[in-house]
């Protein structure tokens, strides 16, 4: 019996992975069809009308993006698992007004604005992106990291609240220099003018 529990539910498990949390590639954002950008169907999006996607965009399962005050995410852009993107934070003005908040015209310690993330940037898992926050292009955010605010090109983000520790292009010159077949691909974007 347990045996036959055990296939059970193994055969579950890839029934609801091929029906229900399949990727597939192609998508629609501000009317223009992407056929290249991939978003899990388990990422919960609000305000999905606000959200500027280009394509080769890459949204793993398992997040969140709250966009009611408009989220850019340039081409190629990877946001892996469990990540959260928001353009509102409204805890202060809620603590502060208490029952009153629903019906309040004025909502003192609300903040909200954009999030624009550059091209060719990856998100880590566990990773929380705050309004009024803009990546450059090639951005790496590790693991676990909490931004806010504004951040070159190419920079590597770490930690709560996130600070730049390095450049990504000293990682890609080592992979370029290795595979120099590769380098006019990694021109083509990152030469580009921001």
């Amino acid at each position: 019996m347990l045996v036959l529990r055990a296939l059970l539910n193994r055969l579950r498990r890839r029934i609801a992975r091929a029906l229900l949390f399949r990727i597939v590639f192609g998508e629609r954002s501000q009317g223009r069809w992407l056929p290249n950008t991939r978003i899990s169907p388990s990422s919960c999006i609000e305000h999905e009308e606000r959200l500027h996607l280009a394509d080769h965009v890459y949204i793993g399962p398992f997040n969140f993006i709250e966009a009611s005050g408009g989220v850019t995410i340039e081409e190629g852009v990877q946001i892996t698992s469990h990540c959260s993107i928001v353009t509102h934070s409204s805890h202060r003005s809620q603590r502060l007004l208490g029952r009153r908040f629903v019906a309040a015209a004025q909502r003192p310690g609300w903040i909200a604005g954009p999030v624009h993330i550059g091209a060719y940037s990856f998100i880590g898992p566990h990773s929380l992106i705050e309004a009024n926050t803009r990546l450059g292009r090639g951005t790496l955010v590790c693991a676990g990291s909490f931004v806010r605010g504004e951040y070159p090109d190419f920079a590597v983000l770490e930690g709560r609240p996130a600070r730049v520790v390095g450049d990504t292009r000293r990682t890609d010159e080592r992979l370029l220099r290795q595979h120099p077949e590769l380098r006019e691909f990694y021109e083509a974007w990152a030469k580009l003018e921001a």
